[in-house]
């Protein structure tokens, strides 16, 4: 599977599973309720896609011009941490303002969320890349 199936397929079971997960956590953090944190997981949700899909578009454009095409573990490391980096510049400040917190406090609910996601995004990679196979950008060239 390549391109744009690919693409989707991938932000899609990525973000289903990510959604159960962290409305659970904020529901457990905020003592909110489980249907406002929800609320709260798939806005999350929403801009995470979104940041994803781009992201890997870049990632892939820069992983396609590098004399070494190998999905090692450093580069998948660099992936996941990029990603996550990206997405907390946005995170920390959409759950301040929703649950009315100083910006500080908001990241401190985050922490196990900022902590989890990079090593979910490793291991999501490597088994949606063992399951549907390499993308383009990473086969060796020939």
């Amino acid at each position: 599977m390549q391109g744009l199936k690919r693409r989707i397929t991938y932000v899609c079971l990525f973000e289903m599973l990510a959604i159960g997960i962290s409305s659970s956590f904020l529901a457990l953090m905020s003592g909110a309720e489980a249907g406002h944190s929800l609320i709260l997981a798939i806005m999350i949700t929403t801009l995470a896609v979104v940041v994803n899909f781009f992201f890997n578009i870049a990632f892939e454009a820069w992983e396609s011009r590098q004399a070494s095409r190998e999905r090692t573990l450093k580069r998948r490391i660099f992936h996941a941490v990029g990603f996550q980096l990206g997405l907390v510049v946005f995170l920390i400040p959409m759950i301040s303002w929703w649950f009315s917190v100083t910006l500080w406090e908001a990241a401190v609910m985050d922490l196990a969320l900022i902590l989890f996601f990079p090593v979910y995004t490793l291991v999501f990679a490597w088994g949606f890349d063992r399951i549907f196979g390499l993308p383009a950008s990473a086969m060796p060239q020939t």
